[in-house]
């Protein structure tokens, strides 16, 4: 072998050892900084958001004909950021009403938003259904509660949220909230008519959520 050949294998090998520290580098810079975003996440323990169902006003409800229901609401529900250094991101939020855990409405979305530190963002979208159909025994079992005089729903809400921890935005987790409606007719209603034969339950209720 010439010596031309050997100085060529030489810094073949040189450049070799040069590329595996420079990858070896890289991998130890970022185990490290996923170190640091772990035990960061860990130390803040971020708690999931609070909602709360307001007030819920009835615009219409119609369970007479059998096997179909026709309803309109308009829902406030509002959401609290209870950490003191972590941001919220709504990047998908579905709200839908539903009876005995079977869908009465379709979802409505609302606008995605970002929800700073102890911040609290209200929504009051409008939830209806025309005609939707619903088995044959809620629709006898909704029927028959209606004409007792109450009926209790349950506002859903379905999305996606990611936390904001200074600079680092997490991953996108599955977001539930269930918020229990309980709605009254005639002479037991206690909600309070805003118009014609439109009626307003002011509820304060406390939903349950899951992230």
């Amino acid at each position: 072998m010439s010596a031309k050949d050997k100085e060529c294998g030489h810094h073949s090998k040189g450049r070799r050892k040069l590329f595996r520290r420079i990858i070896a580098g890289i991998l130890i810079f970022l185990l490290i900084v996923l170190i640091t975003i772990l035990i960061i996440w860990a130390v803040l323990r971020p708690s999931k958001p609070r909602f709360v169902l307001q007030e819920t006003t009835v615009y219409g409800f119609n369970a007479s004909v059998p096997n179909f229901l026709t309803s309109s609401f308009q829902v406030t529900v509002s959401s609290r950021n209870p950490n003191d250094r972590i941001g919220i991101y709504y990047d998908r939020l579905d709200i839908y009403a539903t009876y005995r855990d079977q869908q009465i409405t379709p979802r409505t979305a609302l606008p995605p938003t970002y929800q700073g530190h102890k911040e609290v963002n209200v929504w009051s979208p409008f939830v209806y259904g025309n005609m939707v159909p619903i088995s044959p025994d809620f629709s006898v079992a909704l029927g028959s509660e209606q004409a007792a005089g109450s009926i209790f729903l349950t506002i859903k809400i379905d999305g996606r949220v990611r936390w904001k921890v200074g600079a680092f935005v997490s991953g996108r987790y599955h977001l539930y909230a269930r918020c229990p409606a309980y709605i009254t007719f005639g002479s037991k209603s206690n909600g309070y008519m805003v118009g014609d034969n439109v009626v307003k339950f002011q509820f304060v209720t406390r939903c349950s959520v899951s992230v």
